[in-house]
């Protein structure tokens, strides 16, 4: 797992969108353990107090869970996932219809440059 963070936003909710983004994505699979907070600490390279905020805010997004004494693991909820894999699709559909109007680009533009270009810059 990668962490690179930048000044703009708390460290621990940068870690708990990269998490979000994994579980969303199914790089972390439903009911699938977690790394211990420890571990991910040492990955992100942060005290392990930032990343325990961190799933603390994935726990009460009901992406997670803890077991006592087990870990923590990912919801086997499949709406729960798709409703956050949605509000997360939604924020970064915002966030590139935001940054095609500040080049210059109406939203049907935009949709249209999806529509004719999206695919060919892979």
């Amino acid at each position: 797992m990668d962490f690179v963070f930048d000044n703009e936003r708390p460290i621990y909710l940068q870690i708990s969108s990269l998490l979000r983004t994994q579980i969303v994505s199914g790089k972390f699979q439903p009911g699938e353990k977690l790394p211990s907070v420890r571990e991910l600490a040492l990955a992100a390279k942060v005290n392990p107090n930032t990343v325990q905020k961190a799933l603390t805010e994935l726990e009460n997004e009901g992406l997670i869970y803890t077991e006592r004494t087990n870990g923590k693991f990912v919801s086997s909820d499949a709406n729960t996932i798709l409703i956050a894999k949605n509000a997360l699709a939604k924020e970064k559909a915002a966030k590139f219809f935001e940054e095609m109007q500040n080049i210059g680009y109406s939203d049907t533009e935009a949709l249209n440059y999806i529509n004719h270009f999206g695919g060919e810059g892979k």
